[in-house]
């Protein structure tokens, strides 16, 4: 292993196809802040690599032979309980989207993502940032039913948060990266991580995107 390769960010390939396993594990290892640790078919497997290799990024289908992909990313997440989780799958639903995002993914794409798409990903993953298709997020969002919908439960619930958190909170459900989510609000990029760090521990979840999940059917912000 070379220099670049021992301070890479080690990736877990999930995929039961052999030869799309094998052309993202090549694509990922053209990168040399990236290296695929692992290749593996089915869940169980899946399971034993991250307890052997410790991937810091998962990228895994969201249908396996043997489970469910938000199963797998349980089973992967008790192993290492800190890897990220980036779901690559032919599911376009927005239940699909919503079980990765209960299920802790950082990312969602679909199959018809570019090679390029999922280096972003993984590498965006890596770092705490969020990638997924924005318009079928929101229309996942828009289907489910709001917890709160009562105007004066709603105000106290408001009442927790900042206008400052909840100007964050909006700008995670465009997607926005921490660059330019610090930009736009002008506020340093550590003082946004700070943001959503408190938005996790009020909304009591462990993402950024299952913080604006919450959000969303607590009625605090509309997408």
């Amino acid at each position: 292993m070379n220099q670049a390769q021992a301070g890479a960010v080690r990736v877990l390939v999930v995929q039961d196809h052999p030869l799309l396993a094998s052309a993202i594990a090549a694509a990922l290892n053209t990168h040399d802040d990236l290296i695929v640790v692992g290749i593996a078919a089915s869940g169980k497997q899946a399971a034993r690599f991250a307890a052997t290799e410790r991937p810091s990024v998962v990228l895994m289908d969201f249908v396996l032979p043997d489970m469910t992909g938000p199963v797998a990313a349980a089973r992967i997440r008790s192993e290492v309980p800190d890897a990220v989780i980036v779901f690559h799958s032919a599911e376009n639903s927005e239940t699909a989207l919503l079980d990765a995002i209960d299920a802790g993914a950082t990312a969602y794409l679909t199959k018809e993502a570019t090679a390029d798409q999922l280096i972003e990903a993984v590498q965006k993953a890596a770092v705490g940032e969020v990638l997924i298709p924005v318009g079928l997020f929101a229309k996942a969002i828009a289907r489910q039913h709001k917890v709160v919908t009562d105007m004066e439960a709603r105000n106290k619930l408001l009442a927790d948060f900042t206008p400052r958190e909840l100007d964050v909170l909006r700008l995670l459900a465009e997607g926005v990266d921490t660059a330019t989510l610090a930009e736009r609000l002008s506020i340093a990029p550590h003082t946004v991580e700070w943001h959503v760090s408190h938005l996790i521990e009020k909304l009591n979840v462990h993402s950024k995107l299952q913080a604006v999940v919450a959000a969303a059917r607590l009625g605090l912000i509309e997408i």
